[in-house]
């Protein structure tokens, strides 16, 4: 199982037009077979970072996210919200309950 953890820094003015994007992303995102689990999250002590949790079944079901047309669309779209680069970490998963 691989793991993902994808931060997005966004302009705060910009807030809303980067939940639109995600939304759009993840009715996709629903139909990809190789992808388990797909959240949107916010910090309390950073709300305008978007936080990302994702869990494939495989590197093959990441790779396959990645080179979706709705992901490169919404990484195109990102680029407007975006406030700095992503910070995405890629993690094998050991255990899980």
């Amino acid at each position: 199982m691989i793991a993902v953890i994808a931060k997005v820094p966004i302009q705060t003015e910009k807030k809303e037009a980067a939940l639109e994007a995600v939304k759009k992303l993840m009715t996709n995102v629903a139909k990809e077979e190789g992808t388990l689990h797909y959240t949107l999250n916010i910090d309390e002590k950073n709300p305008d970072t978007l936080v990302f949790i994702e869990r494939y079944q495989d590197m093959d079901g990441l790779a396959a996210h990645s080179s979706t047309p709705h992901f490169k669309e919404f990484m195109e779209k990102a680029m407007t919200f975006a406030a700095g680069p992503p910070e995405i970490n890629v993690l094998n998963e050991i255990i899980s309950i």
